[in-house]
């Protein structure tokens, strides 16, 4: 192994010592990005996100290329940088629930931005498992919660009597209803008020309550799952279904004091919002590891929606 001079060592020590940086290494560590989506990974305006990747690309720990109009990040490919980097992000907890909120913010971002092209393996088999079984409970319409997966939006047409979605930012909003008219799904799409997450003011937009609710937002970060389930159980007419589709790490609690196997969680979390848990089944695709989950409204819904109809 080439030994480093210790100006070299001290400058990427130095670009990497940052904890934004440091975050920024992490992300492009699992696969080239843009600077849009590693901001919204970060949570941070892009041109302080520039500013630090810049620092990144002067010490040699990032590279830049273009595809046509787009620009990405990815670590170097220089050997001893690379390794460098390896060896910094081994000491890493990948389980970190903000490292798992980048991941997933800069993921959600990617997908927004790729549009209709994000059709992808593992939607078709999330959208599978939707229209395996026929529908259970009452007959109405379905609320597709997250556009993380456009294959979704289909299935969940043809499946219920007719579709709203709501999708988390004006972007995804736009192409979810190019995407809908051009492949002749009827499903209506609405905006999201804040892209963190839901709403009551989106639930009573959406129409009221619902015989299906899929959620498909998956976090990272499962801080505000229990408020989203308990809006969406509220939602769900007596007898709905509701599907929950999440990555498994963002359920792990290996690094928490008190550790939680991510299948008990799941059901915990679902019985916590008044749901009975029917079936989890792991999917696996695209490099990716989710848990799919179905549950039946079994009690009462936890509040009532201002201004709405309570299940």
């Amino acid at each position: 192994m080439k030994l480093l001079s210790h100006e070299q060592l001290g400058q990427w020590l130095r670009a990497a010592g940052d904890p934004s940086r440091l975050r920024l290494l992490a992300l492009c560590s699992e696969g080239a990005l843009a600077v849009s989506e590693l901001a919204a990974g970060l949570k941070q305006s892009e041109p302080r996100t520039s500013r630090h990747l810049k620092i990144l690309r002067e010490a040699g720990l990032l590279e830049r290329s273009r595809h046509g109009q787009r620009v990405q990040y990815r670590i170097s490919g220089e050997p001893a940088a690379a390794s460098f980097v390896r060896g910094l992000l081994g000491l890493l907890d990948r389980a970190d629930p903000l490292l798992v909120q980048d991941r997933t913010s800069a993921r959600e971002t990617a997908r927004s931005v790729a549009g209709p092209l994000a059709e992808s393996r593992l939607g078709r088999a999330l959208a599978g498992l939707l229209t395996a079984e026929p529908p259970q409970g009452p007959t109405g319409p379905a609320l597709l919660l997250g556009l993380a997966h456009p294959e979704l939006m289909a299935s969940a047409a043809r499946t219920f009597a007719g579709c709203t979605a709501v999708a988390p930012s004006r972007l995804a909003t736009q192409w979810a209803r190019a995407f809908a008219a051009r492949s002749e799904i009827p499903c209506r799409v609405i905006q999201a008020e804040a892209a963190g997450g839901l709403s009551v003011a989106d639930l009573v937009r959406a129409g009221g309550s619902f015989a299906g609710i899929i959620v498909d937002m998956p976090r990272g970060a499962t801080a505000v799952l229990p408020q989203l389930l308990q809006q969406a159980r509220a939602a769900l007419l007596p007898g709905g279904r509701l599907w929950l589709f999440e990555r498994y790490e963002s359920l792990d609690t290996a690094g928490d004091r008190i550790v939680e196997h991510p299948l008990s969680r799941l059901r915990r979390l679902l019985g916590d919002a008044g749901l009975q848990c029917e079936k989890i089944v792991p999917v696996e695709a695209d490099s990716e590891h989710f848990l799919a989950a179905r549950a039946a409204a079994v009690r009462a819904a936890p509040a009532r929606l201002g201004g709405g109809d309570a299940a």
